[in-house]
């Protein structure tokens, strides 16, 4: 009676995981992990890092299933808020790194800009959810608005990379709460027209970047060096792979940032394109049941979360890969759940939680 009491006690904090999306997570987190073990051979520990930061984030994700929509709800503009403040403090007394002012010494080092990736989207669904029902032009023009100030404070710093991310998170929710086709037709033509323009305000860095992606043989011992090595990679995997832990290119060190951000270079040269074939099913069916959650949320302020949190997962992996390939500049993008990394991990963790309550708490109608 004992054992069946003390499990009774414990089952409601385990029924918050929704069976598929663990089991993509987990599916994906193992792809990870053994890519990260052969990759960071000469990196002593950094399994032992990785194992850590997973755990951490699935702690994460358990607390984040655990709280309501609704609690999430109340949250969120001093979450936004508390960001934002960060943002301004970050550009005034903010530690710099590598020429980058992105960090924040608060008894801890803290990176303000990850805490926008979540914030952005929750504050503009609470912001449409108050509005809903009666939505007008003027909405989208405040929502954009909110969405530009930290953007332009994390560009700043400057971190192309997580600006874009967090740019599209809160675009995302805009979408989904109706912005009309008309205006993203427009604003589709004015990006496109703004380009030569935009161009005379990139950091010299970015620019490399851009003009590496077209030929990167042009410095293929320098800028060129990154995406050269990962597409010789990629190409040497074939259709089967060279098998786990076989990989050359990145045994002998010739793919740079191959436990992070070009993970799915040597994960490509060992398991080939089976393994890739594999790799984004597992990506398609995790943001498919993330849409579907979406879709089946009680109200607005989950729908529109859910399906901006499942398209930053979308995000993630296509800009990841696509600099990988060569196909889009290096941003430092990691590839969701395979990248090493606490800090993104733990963030796709909070955001794989959000999804998991509002799953959880679909029959409950808001008061």
């Amino acid at each position: 009676m004992e054992k069946r009491s003390l499990l009774q006690l414990i089952k409601p904090y385990f029924t918050v995981f929704d069976g598929s999306l663990s089991l993509i997570i987990f599916l994906i987190l193992g792809a990870g992990t053994l890519t990260i073990y052969s990759a960071g051979i000469d990196f002593p520990g950094r399994v032992e890092d990785h194992l850590r930061n997973v755990l951490v984030a699935f702690v994460v994700l358990w607390f984040a299933a655990l709280v309501p929509p609704q609690t999430l709800m109340r949250f969120a503009l001093p979450i936004y808020t508390i960001g934002v403040a960060l943002l301004i403090a970050v550009a005034m007394f903010g530690l710099v790194k590598k020429g980058a002012r992105r960090w924040l010494h608060l008894g801890i080092v803290i990176q303000p800009s990850e805490i926008m990736k979540i914030a952005m989207p929750l504050m503009l669904s609470w912001f449409f959810q108050k509005r809903e029902g009666s939505i007008t032009w003027r909405d989208f023009l405040l929502a954009a608005l909110l969405l530009l100030a930290p953007v332009a404070l994390i560009a700043r710093q400057p971190d192309l990379g997580t600006s874009l991310l967090v740019a599209a998170a809160g675009f995302y929710v805009i979408f989904f709460a109706g912005l009309p086709w008309k205006v993203l037709v427009g604003l589709g033509v004015t990006f496109l027209a703004s380009l030569p323009m935009a161009w005379h305000f990139l950091h010299d860095y970015q620019r490399a970047r851009v003009m590496t992606l077209i030929d990167p043989t042009t410095d293929p011992l320098g800028k060129g060096f990154h995406i050269i090595q990962s597409t010789i990679a990629i190409g040497a995997g074939g259709i089967t792979g060279k098998g786990w832990l076989q990989g050359t290119q990145s045994h002998l060190e010739f793919i740079p940032e191959r436990t992070t951000d070009f993970i799915f270079a040597v994960y490509s040269e060992e398991f080939g394109l089976i393994g890739n074939v594999s790799l984004l099913v597992l990506y398609i069916l995790l943001i498919g049941r993330g849409l579907l959650i979406a879709a089946n949320a009680p109200t607005l302020f989950s729908r529109l979360l859910a399906g901006a949190i499942t398209l930053i997962f979308f995000t993630y992996a296509f800009v990841n890969m696509g600099m990988v390939s060569g196909i889009l500049p290096v941003v430092g993008v990691p590839l969701p759940f395979m990248s090493y990394g606490g800090t993104a991990l733990v963030t796709l963790g909070l955001g794989a939680g959000i999804l998991m309550s509002i799953h959880r708490h679909r029959k409950l109608v808001q008061t």
